[in-house]
């Protein structure tokens, strides 16, 4: 943990108060905060996805294929839709993930024009481990926090997120 005089957003949020005593710059502390937990939150699990040998955004294909539960198929449109890309932002993805064999696409048995997209089972072993690493890297950073402070930063984290 930092204390204050460590604490970047604290100093500049001092600094507007020097400057602006007219300003409150109490919501910096939180969105400055929130935009670097966010930033650090990002760079570790693009480490720990590298280690899996894919990307960010091919990990959320690939963990939105195995929440889907079995078969673990989904049509690329509900892909997308899962993860607020576009289907051409999600055709290299897809491209990529094929090319690695850890997704295939297949007709869809339901409609003759459409496709389905399907983890492998090397896709469902890498994105259970994928998913177990990334897990454990977000419980070491709310180590310093109780079960119960956790749920209400989560909380009161989804109360701003709903309110904006």
């Amino acid at each position: 943990m930092h204390d204050a005089e460590d604490d970047d957003v604290e100093r500049i949020m001092a600094q507007w108060r020097r400057e602006r005593p007219d300003l409150d710059p109490s919501g910096m502390g939180v969105f400055g905060r929130i935009s670097r937990i966010a930033k650090k939150n990002d760079d570790v699990k693009t480490a720990v996805f590298a280690e899996f040998g894919i990307q960010r955004g091919e990990f959320d294909v690939l963990a939105t294929l195995r929440r889907a539960g079995e078969p673990y198929r989904l049509n690329p449109r509900q892909i997308s839709g899962s993860l607020m890309v576009t289907s051409g932002g999600l055709t290299p993805r897809l491209t990529r993930l094929e090319q690695a064999g850890l997704v295939m696409r297949e007709a869809d048995p339901d409609d003759r024009r459409g496709l389905l997209v399907r983890l492998t089972p090397e896709g469902l072993d890498l994105v259970n481990r994928a998913v177990e690493a990334s897990v454990s890297i977000e419980h070491e950073m709310l180590k310093p926090f109780s079960a119960e402070q956790r749920e209400r930063i989560a909380e009161l984290l989804g109360l701003l997120d709903r309110s904006i």
